[in-house]
């Protein structure tokens, strides 16, 4: 009788098979290969899903989540720098479309469908107040130095900071970001854990061998690294496509961002499917933080390592619905509680972001 394996084996055929594609790129074989590549990229990005749970599930919360966030961050900001480096000055805006798109898609789109598809499948979903309220509290802070002072400050002209403006921020991003960690996953760990475990197969079922959690961990890697690398390859054409269709660059930072933000998208959408609020919540809006809390940092170091200018004011119109994506979401999660309703707002957000990207 055949042996069987401890992890499905599509989640470890697809990124092996994701990285022979990859390398057969290089034979320029035309559009049907763009499609495969896309292909093997999407089942890549599912692949870590499934590793990424396992392994949250053998550390338990907050320390799996938070796990999946820095990896994702690490995808993006490996993803950000690559394409600044290789694609010159003209790349000087891509780190703000990209971190500004990832912060839209994460507060409006993800956490939006999470708690409508809650809604809608247990009618009112509960969570930790003060886990949330401690990552909103940071996030605030960090999304209004870096996206919106850079517009009134004086001592460069545009929407940039000086070298040592930029320099300052960097630290200071570093520092509230580093504080968040702290919190969650020592001085108040608490606070992210689900405020009733009770009656929940998921919590209380059996955490994965060892053995199995390290394959996952491994796996988890190959999958992302075959990700940014595929994602790398295939921003050309990506950015062909959207100059074809008459739309503007930005919107190249935002199919980056959800290409990356897929992964913890997908997880948190099956976690909300679970009635595990609490871990959807702590995926998204850690997962914001380090998105901006840690590439912030590492595009400030290569725009002085390389001289490179780059821009991170955002322009009038997105203020607005940064500063709307922000109200609304402290008002959704301002009860501990919440409904189908608070989805649904949110992701009309969501389609007016998207909508004035096309038609501005």
């Amino acid at each position: 009788m055949m042996k069987r394996l401890p992890l499905p084996l599509w989640t470890i055929a697809t990124p092996i098979l994701a990285w022979i594609a990859y390398f057969g790129n290089s034979l320029n074989l035309g559009n049907f290969y763009i499609i495969i590549l896309a292909a093997v990229l999407i089942g890549s990005v599912l692949a870590a899903v499934h590793h990424a749970e396992v392994v949250a599930h053998r550390v338990g919360e907050p320390f799996g989540t938070l796990l999946l966030a820095l990896a994702i961050t690490v995808i993006e900001v490996a993803l950000i720098v690559s394409l600044m480096l290789t694609g010159g000055p003209e790349t000087g805006a891509l780190a703000r479309d990209t971190v500004f798109a990832a912060v839209m898609i994460i507060l409006n789109g993800i956490i939006g469908i999470c708690l409508l598809t809650g809604g809608i499948k247990f009618k009112e979903q509960t969570f930790s107040l003060q886990g949330v309220s401690a990552a909103l509290v940071t996030l605030t802070s960090i999304l209004v130095l870096t996206l919106i002072l850079p517009n009134f400050t004086t001592s460069k002209s545009g929407p940039e900071y000086s070298p040592v403006q930029l320099i300052f921020v960097a630290i200071v991003c570093l520092v509230l970001y580093g504080a968040f960690v702290l919190v969650q996953a020592i001085r108040h760990r608490d606070y992210f854990l689900p405020p009733d475990a009770d009656g929940n197969e998921e919590i209380h079922a059996d955490p994965p061998t060892a053995k199995v959690a390290l394959w996952s961990g491994i796996l988890l890697l190959v999958c992302l690294g075959i990700v940014v690398l595929l994602a790398k390859a295939l921003a050309p054409d990506i950015e062909d496509a959207v100059i074809q269709a008459g739309a503007p660059k930005s919107l190249v930072g935002v199919i980056i961002a959800a290409v990356v933000l897929l992964p913890e998208g997908l997880a948190a959408y099956r976690a909300a499917k679970k009635n595990r609020l609490q871990t959807s919540l702590n995926l998204a809006l850690g997962s914001a933080l380090a998105s901006i809390g840690l590439t912030i940092p590492a595009v400030a170091i290569v725009s002085i390592v390389t001289g490179m200018s780059i821009t991170l004011g955002i322009d009038t119109k997105d203020m607005v619905l940064l500063l709307l994506s922000q109200f609304t979401i402290m008002l959704s999660l301002a009860t501990g509680r919440t409904n189908l309703l608070q989805g649904v707002v949110l992701l009309v957000i969501f389609m007016v972001y998207l909508f004035t990207i096309v038609a501005p």
